[in-house]
């Protein structure tokens, strides 16, 4: 079977959806850092689709900031690939035109860092997850410890890291007479723009006091929120998609019908037209950003870690579930009292809303996918709720069960005794804090809740808190994660 390129792009049938404008005309005008599968089935079918309403210079460059995969997958494509919507009423398939190509930072970050001083590009996008961002989640500060930061520093023509790479590129620029790009943060960060702008700025603080004035004075860090559901590419998606397409497609990506993306409207140097095709252009991001972050994330994780130790998969059959979709009403009742609702929006139907989207049997987004990293998770999705409630004197029983399950997990063995595969980037702390506590859940609790960089110094002195945590956690090693959700209700 023939693989999708340009070449074949003609051929494919007249039922799919493909690019109708020039893509040979197409120039980059975006790069964006971590071209994983969040951001192709999201920035890059907005842009996709702007560019269908209103052609313009904004292709996208995508660069991996660690493995060469996804350049070797989608470089054969000519940058094509192909978005799977499932929805459950059935398939729909189309075509994303708006990738150029892939670099691979590693490989040469030299010329990443052109690409990003090049006088056409406009914007450099992110999305790097969390942990990308070398910083402290408890304090939004840059870690300058971290091994990213200190060889980025050291070996400023190489940079490792985003925040090095973004400081390498807008240093390139003021030099060469340029103005800024506007760096526009896709990832789940609370203020996630201000955020990156303080990292970006401490960094570049670090080696030249100037350059950090010059960002301070010039450059665009807009905030947004971004919501769709993207599940990872597993090998019978890959064999679907080639069966619908009629070509073979090493780089698509799955995703649920439902998109939102709300941007702050400040660049330093245009944007495409994303209004046009149903972003929300706004001045103050921050009440849709913290209503994702606290209901949709806060959820999505609790759920991740009951719905894993009770024997779910996927996030559909875990909020299936009758036991769990009963914790989830509970959740989101304690957590809409501390979420101002933006304008327009019914925080009751929200909810309702991501019940829906999480039982779409279509989706398989896995919850071990959901679970990882999550040191770097808590702090923004469920901690700050947490603290806001025990402000208010108001209870926190299903928010703590989410935290109890979170340290069930990182103990490394599922309710069955297997092994669980913990993805963090503190794995080995949690190793050598958890060593010896067994299934003791004063100890593993207190281990865990020592750890400052995740609970601060405030939530393991309130005794309200904690002691929920360890009655919790002492049900999910006794009776497990549905027995301990089922004594909420």
């Amino acid at each position: 079977m023939s693989r999708l390129s340009d070449a074949t792009l003609g051929g494919l049938s007249p039922r799919i959806r493909r690019p109708t404008y020039d893509r040979a005309r197409l120039t980059p005008g975006i790069v964006h850092l971590g071209l994983g599968a969040f951001a192709r089935a999201h920035l890059c079918e907005y842009t996709d689709d702007a560019l269908e309403r209103g052609f313009g210079p904004w292709g996208v460059v995508g660069a991996s900031l660690q493995r060469p995969d996804q350049r070797d997958r989608l470089k054969p494509q000519d940058g094509l690939y192909t978005f799977l919507k499932r929805a459950p009423q059935g398939p729909d398939l189309r075509v994303i035109g708006a990738v150029l190509a892939v670099m691979v930072a590693p490989e040469n970050p030299a010329a990443l860092v052109a690409r990003m001083a090049a006088p056409e590009t406009r914007i450099v996008s992110l999305t790097v997850t969390e942990k990308g961002y070398c910083h402290d989640p408890a304090t939004g500060r840059l870690k300058q410890d971290h091994p990213d930061i200190v060889h980025d520093l050291a070996v400023p023509a190489a940079p490792r890291s985003a925040v090095g790479l973004l400081v390498a590129g807008l240093r390139a620029r003021k030099a060469a007479g340029l103005g800024p790009f506007t760096a526009l943060c896709c990832d789940n960060l609370p203020s996630n723009g201000q955020v990156l702008a303080g990292l970006v700025r401490d960094f570049a603080a670090l080696r030249d006091d100037g350059l950090a004035a010059w960002i301070e004075a010039n450059g665009a860090f807009p905030a947004t929120m971004v919501d769709r559901i993207v599940p990872a590419t597993t090998e019978a998606d890959i064999a679907e998609v080639e069966g619908l397409l009629g070509a073979a497609d090493a780089a698509p990506v799955i995703g649920e019908p439902f998109r939102q993306w709300a941007i702050e409207d400040v660049f330093a140097a245009g944007r495409p037209r994303w209004e046009d095709v149903g972003a929300q252009m706004v001045s103050e991001v921050a009440p849709f950003e913290f209503m994702k972050l606290r209901m949709l994330n806060g959820a999505h994780s609790s759920l991740a870690y009951l719905g894993y130790l009770a024997g779910h998969e996927t996030v559909a059959q875990a909020s299936a579930d009758p036991v769990l979709a009963r914790f989830l009403e509970g959740l989101w009742a304690e957590i809409v009292p501390t979420v101002p609702a933006p304008q327009g929006v019914s925080l009751p139907e929200y909810a309702r809303d991501l019940l829906i989207r999480f039982q779409n049997p279509a989706i398989r987004h896995r919850t071990w996918q959901i679970a990882m990293d999550g040191s770097q998770k808590l702090p923004q999705r469920l901690l700050g709720t947490i603290r806001a409630r025990l402000k208010a004197g108001a209870p926190v029983d299903h928010l703590a069960l989410g935290v109890a399950a979170w340290m069930r997990y990182v103990t490394g063995l599922d309710e069955a005794g297997a092994a669980v595969d913990i993805r963090d980037p503190l794995a080995d702390a949690f190793a050598r804090r958890l060593a010896g506590t067994g299934r003791d859940a004063a100890a593993v609790s207190a281990a865990l809740l020592g750890i400052e960089a995740i609970f601060g110094a405030d939530l393991p002195r309130e005794g309200a808190f904690t002691g929920l945590v360890r009655r919790h956690l002492d049900r999910l090693f006794t009776g497990g994660a549905r027995a301990a959700a089922a004594s909420l209700a």
